[in-house]
């Protein structure tokens, strides 16, 4: 089991580490070229990648790291090693829960909503600002879960 826990922790810390890097640069410079865009356009654009991003290798990454996460933390659970365990369930959670989970339960509603706006009036610059800001807090929220659950399993493997 050794040996399938440190491909899978390796494997989790280099997906999360992705991700990280992915949620990072929305959070950095595109959610913030989105805003100097006219309403329309920021959401057209950003309607485009939500559509896009469904079918590209972003997904093959963000759930298979899910998964992996669980996994982890199963093994972590049936197989306890002390101080490793704790980095293995602490990158696990961080992942699955501030990552992943709160992808599903608050920036994909946002994307659903923002998909059912056209157009630059009053309406639609309202939810646009409102999803600028909304949708980028838990972004931001993502990115930081990702680092620190690539650095939880990093530590981990250490350990092991």
């Amino acid at each position: 089991m050794g040996m399938i826990l440190n491909v899978a922790l390796v494997a989790a810390a280099i997906g999360s580490g992705l991700v990280a890097g992915i949620f990072f640069a929305f959070s950095t410079f595109i959610m913030p070229a989105f805003a100097r865009l006219a309403p329309e356009q920021g959401i057209a654009a950003m309607n485009s990648i939500n559509v896009t991003i469904l079918r590209s290798p972003f997904m093959l990454v963000f759930v298979p790291t899910a998964v992996l996460s669980v996994l982890i933390a199963v093994l972590a659970v049936i197989d306890w090693r002390g101080s490793a365990g704790i980095w293995m369930l602490a990158g696990a959670g961080l992942y699955v829960i501030a990552s992943f989970i709160s992808t599903i339960a608050f920036n994909v509603p946002m994307n659903d909503a923002l998909a059912k706006v056209s157009g630059n009036g009053p309406q639609a610059v309202s939810v646009w600002n409102t999803y600028l800001k909304d949708w980028t807090w838990w972004n931001h929220v993502r990115t930081i879960a990702s680092l620190l659950s690539a650095v939880a399993f990093v530590r981990a493997v250490i350990i092991l």
